[in-house]
């Protein structure tokens, strides 16, 4: 196709097109003409019926606030309701039905709510007057009600009771207060005593307790804590002094102690002791448990009444050990010191939980200031009793030189004190942190022993015998040597000191050998005369011969009469010293009369002069020591 087909036909097109366009003008401008007129119906349509709106607009308002109002009435009416319902359970009071009268004081704490919110009710004021009033009642009815079930459930608890929580080696049925486990060591007691189990009595039956809390919870929303306050404190503390008074405590003073008995103030003490562990581990431990839950939420009223629920009974308690603790002191005293001690260190930890709040402060560190006192009053008796045993100058003398009753006492006390070892050396750590408590035991110890030793000494020149000096000191040392060896004191003082005490034992047992026996040997040992050759008797007269024999019976009869009133108590010692004797005087005796026993037993009455053969006279040394009783003692 040609250039100018082609022309042609656009233009063909475009005519076409530019038609079109001028159509579609003319169909708008007519479209726009007819909107127009509709625009303007409507807004006159709009017009009048604008007062009809207006109308319907009111009238859905009104119908609004009726609505609204109706629903308002319905509340305030349901709330009259609710107070009159509410005020007809109240007016029953809490007794029939506690669990709804509860109920009810809570529904008038939410009327008195909503009537408050809403003053500008014409009857609100009135309202809010009767609900108040109407509430005042209640809750005095409830502080009636909360004193009264408290006190109906809040009884003493019956020693019987509280034996029965206790573990079984504490009980009374196997032995008696503070006497507890005597077949097993002081040591082992205690030991056993970590692992018991302790079950507090149940102070106020468990169904009860929500109730009171209920209730505790209601006077502490009125504003009543006060009242909640003594009511508690009043009732319970009570309660809590006559159980522990039925266990047989007593508020003592320290002339009461020191006017006491010993054998009754041990006893006392003994009591102590089980007392407090029942009154910390049981009944305190009980008065904590149901005032948390009695009282819970109410933590600043809690510690409180817990505080002064118990004030009097711990300071009775207490009161005691102090007593005690600034009484005189007494050697004694040591043992029952350390129990005190042993039992306040053992409740130390459930006093600082049962007590541990502000409240409680004071008698918290009442219970910790008499540890200490006690502590430092064993201290000072340690220090008492060495002085006590270095000086003890009591007449007291043992004829037959055996063991003094000042020895066995020591030595028992230092044993004891290793039954209390472990208490022993927290007791040091109260004062001394410096030195290791094993150390400053072992320097206790051996003090006392060294001060008894000295006295010994001293009470062994109280004999003219001096034999019997050696033997009386021979037994003694050797009575602490053999104690020390057996019981938990050789430890700490240490096989060194145990083998120089035993060669002390073994000079004195050579000293008395010495002193008794080197006369009588005299008696068998003849000097020949010169040129001889030692073996002639003939070279030594009859008359002579006959003198030694009788010289040797009569001081062997007398050292037999005097020594076999003596005694060696222990049987190996005993044994071993008779033996010396014989080793050193059968062989002289035996040699005496194979050598010059011929010229006797020709002569004329040998028995006269030869009263004993040698077995005779080991016979006779085997009643040495035995603390025989003659008639005619000569000591």
């Amino acid at each position: 196709m040609g250039v100018p087909q082609a022309m042609g036909a656009l233009r063909e097109r475009a005519a076409f097109v530019r038609e079109s366009l001028q159509k579609s003008q003319t169909i708008t401008d007519n479209m726009v003409s007819i909107l127009g007129s509709f625009d303007y119906r409507l807004s006159a349509l709009e017009t009048a019926m604008r007062p009809t709106q207006i109308r319907t607009h009111s009238i859905r308002k009104a119908h609004e606030n009726i609505d609204k109002t109706l629903k308002s009435a319905e509340v305030i009416l349901a709330q009259f309701d609710l107070t009159r319902k509410a005020e007809a359970k109240i007016l029953k009071g809490p007794h029939e039905d506690l669990e709804s009268y509860l109920e009810a004081i809570d529904q008038l704490r939410a009327n008195i709510k909503f009537f408050s919110s809403n003053k500008s009710l014409k009857s609100s004021d009135g309202v809010l007057t009767q609900c108040n009033n109407l509430l005042a009642k209640a809750i005095s009815k409830l502080e009636d009600e909360f004193r009264q079930l408290l006190k109906n459930y809040s009884k003493p608890v019956e020693p019987d009771r509280l034996f029965d929580c206790l573990p079984n080696s504490l009980r009374p049925s196997s032995g008696p207060p503070g006497q507890e486990g005597d077949s097993k060591s002081h040591a082992e007691h205690q030991k056993s005593l970590q692992a018991a189990i302790y079950t507090p009595p149940t102070l106020i039956p468990p169904r009860v307790l929500p109730l009171l809390h209920d209730l505790a919870q209601q006077m502490v929303l009125a504003g009543h804590q006060q009242q909640l306050f003594r009511i508690y404190r009043d009732t319970r503390a009570s309660v809590l002094e006559q159980s522990i008074r039925k266990l047989g405590v007593e508020r003592l003073s320290k002339d009461d102690v020191q006017k006491m008995p010993w054998e009754v103030l041990e006893a006392k003490i003994g009591s102590w002791i089980h007392h407090m562990r029942i009154s910390v581990k049981l009944l305190f431990a009980g008065e904590r448990k149901i005032c948390d839950q009695i009282l819970d939420g109410v933590h600043s009223l809690r510690d409180q009444c817990f505080a002064e629920v118990t004030a009097n009974s711990v300071s009775m308690l207490l009161s005691f050990g102090e007593a005690i603790a600034k009484s005189k002191r007494s050697p004694e005293k040591l043992f029952v010191l350390l129990d005190m001690y042993e039992i306040m260190r053992e409740l130390q930890s459930e006093i600082q939980f049962l007590f541990g709040s502000k409240a409680c402060m004071e008698m918290r560190e009442s219970a910790f200031s008499l540890t200490k006192r006690l502590a430092q009053t064993a201290q000072e008796t340690f220090g008492d009793f060495e002085e006590a045993v270095e000086k003890d100058a009591t007449k007291t003398t043992v004829f037959d030189g055996t063991v003094h009753p000042l020895t066995s006492y020591v030595i028992n006390y230092v044993k004891f004190l290793f039954d209390y070892r472990s208490t022993l050396k927290l007791l040091f750590e109260e004062f001394d942190t410096t030195h290791p408590p094993e150390s400053q035991l072992a320097a206790v110890t051996t003090r006392i022993v060294l001060a008894l030793q000295n006295n010994l000494d001293g009470k062994s020149k109280q004999y003219k015998d001096p034999a019997l000096t050696q033997l009386f000191l021979m037994n003694n040392i050797h009575y602490i040597v053999r104690s020390v060896r057996r019981s938990e004191a050789k430890d700490v003082l240490g096989d060194d000191w145990v083998q120089i005490q035993r060669r002390i034992v073994q000079q004195h047992a050579n000293q008395y050998k010495r002193v008794s026996w080197a006369k009588i040997l005299q008696c068998l040992t003849v000097q020949s005369a010169p040129g001889s050759g030692g073996g002639d008797s003939g070279s030594i007269s009859r008359g002579i011969v006959k003198d030694r024999f009788k010289t040797f019976n009569a001081q062997f009869e007398e050292i037999h009469q005097r020594q076999s009133q003596w005694t060696v108590p222990d049987s190996e010692l005993r044994e071993s010293l008779r033996l010396a004797v014989a080793e050193v005087l059968l062989p002289a005796y035996r040699s005496f009369i194979k050598r010059f026993g011929p010229m006797i037993e020709n002569g004329k009455n040998p028995t006269k002069y030869i009263r004993y053969r040698p077995e005779d006279l080991e016979r006779m040394l085997n009643e040495f020591f035995e603390g025989k009783t003659w008639n005619d003692p000569k000591r």
